[in-house]
């Protein structure tokens, strides 16, 4: 029986790990796009970041990143359109991804 509990162990912590690592990459993307929204606002340093964090909160209100996408959108108004928003906010998460590859 120990070799299944121990299959089943290794098993939890790897979705564990899993987890960790998709809500990880989410919260980075989510700031790698903030940021960049904050550019185009012409926020810079401090008020740059607390914006960031602004828009890696919006995704606590829904699952999917519609919610953060609607942020966006709302925030930047004409100053970049549908199209251009998604296009950074799945760069972003390749971005992500990457730089937590990187770091292991």
């Amino acid at each position: 029986m120990s070799t299944f509990d121990d299959r089943a162990n290794a098993f939890e912590n790897k979705f564990a790990h899993d987890a960790e690592m998709q809500f990880k990459a989410e919260a980075r993307a989510n700031k790698i796009a903030g940021l960049w929204a904050a550019g185009l606002l012409g926020k810079t340093g401090d008020e740059a970041q607390a914006y960031a964090r602004e828009v890696i909160k919006s995704d606590f209100e829904e699952a999917g990143s519609e919610d953060v996408y609607r942020k966006l959108a709302a925030d930047l108004g004409d100053k970049a359109d549908e199209a251009t928003i998604r296009a950074k906010m799945a760069q972003s998460a390749v971005q992500a991804k990457a730089e937590l590859i990187d770091e292991a």
